[in-house]
């Protein structure tokens, strides 16, 4: 659930359950925990239905192969906007081809400063480790 619902639980419905529970005991009223209890299986049955529908219909998981990671990857610079997104393009970039190594380029522009080739993730984070 999100950040709007925790604001609803802490300030609005949790105080609500405590005034009913306090009614209820002081009281001895049935009609109190009659509404605690509505109250709180109507909120248990609303997230379960919306976590139900969400994972049925909204976020459905994609599976992916091997060949859906191939390709190169460099920086997007129409999502990523700003010196950073900019300097990152111009420097840096990768790849990931068939025969499971990862090549990576460091470049000023389009000139090509230092090229690495990676056989495995542990052999990636090492060199990226001695490039940067």
């Amino acid at each position: 659930m999100g950040f709007g619902f925790n604001l609803a639980i802490i300030f609005i419905i949790l105080p609500l359950s405590v005034l009913l529970l306090v009614l209820w005991l002081f009281f001895d009223k049935t009609i109190f925990a009659k509404i605690l209890v509505a109250m709180w299986l109507a909120i248990f049955v609303i997230v379960f239905v919306i976590g139900f529908l969400t994972d049925l219909f909204i976020l459905p998981k994609k599976k992916l192969d091997k060949e859906d990671y191939y390709g190169t990857y460099i920086i997007d610079r129409d999502f990523f906007k700003g010196k950073q997104a900019d300097w990152q393009y111009n420097h840096f970039r990768f790849e990931i081809r068939e025969n499971d190594s990862i090549y990576f380029y460091i470049r000023r522009k389009n000139k090509l400063i230092k090229f690495t080739k990676a056989q495995s993730v542990q052999s990636m984070f090492i060199i990226l480790n001695v490039l940067l």
